[in-house]
């Protein structure tokens, strides 16, 4: 009985926390087990807009870690996973803890969510920019360049279909905090194959955002059609 009871205050949470979003990812389900599971112990003193500046200090040691990597040694770089907790923590459950506590501003909540991930990935991308060298630098602007892209995406499909969505299939913000995490943990261990990972990440998200975008163009041709 008190399994079916967690069970069921779990639906009953996630209804209410994730209805707003249509998540496709990968670790979607663990993901938001571990958010209903945290959000009934977040502290009252802390609002949505605390987390939201949470998540953004967390670019911040990110981008300190890529720094403190460049002038000391690139164990700092480590730093950067605990910037990716921060920043995961804060940027998944501002919203959610804004839903759970039935004090949601959606527009509002829509637009600071925006603007924060977007300073976040600017800072990621910076730092990176300091760290790289020999002209691999313009991987951290093409890395910057392709996440913003993916960003008018989401934008763009959002006031096509009226369903938001961050994801890009399997891949979501969640996704690529992981893969950044394995990017720095692979240089401290192997230093210079930072370049080539995220050279490679960089490709893939291109070929992601060719693929959204055409999708993006069939669903807008097809809305065009049905209003016709």
């Amino acid at each position: 009985m008190e399994k079916e009871t967690q069970l069921e205050d779990y639906s009953t949470i996630a209804q209410r926390t994730f209805s707003d979003r249509n998540r496709t990812n990968i670790l979607k389900k663990a993901e938001q087990l571990t958010i209903v599971f945290l959000l009934p112990k977040v502290p009252k003193f802390i609002s949505p807009n605390v987390l939201t500046l949470i998540g953004t200090v967390g670019s911040v040691f990110v981008f300190l870690a890529f720094v403190l990597g460049t002038y000391v040694t690139n164990r700092y770089l480590l730093l950067g996973i605990i910037g990716l907790f921060l920043n995961w923590l804060g940027d998944s459950l501002d919203g959610r803890l804004a839903y759970y506590r039935n004090i949601p501003r959606r527009w509002y909540g829509f637009a600071i969510d925006i603007i924060a991930d977007w300073i976040g990935i600017v800072l990621i991308g910076f730092g990176y920019y300091i760290y790289a060298k020999n002209g691999t630098q313009i991987v951290a602007f093409a890395f910057v360049a392709l996440y913003g892209w993916s960003v008018i995406i989401s934008q763009l499909r959002y006031k096509i279909t009226d369903q938001y969505s961050i994801d890009s299939g399997f891949v979501g913000p969640t996704e690529l905090r992981f893969i950044i995490a394995f990017i720095l943990i692979a240089e401290v261990l192997f230093h210079g194959s930072i370049a080539y990972l995220a050279g490679l990440i960089a490709i893939v998200l291109f070929v992601i955002n060719i693929v959204d975008s055409f999708k993006l163009l069939k669903l807008g041709d097809l809305k065009d059609k049905n209003q016709g």
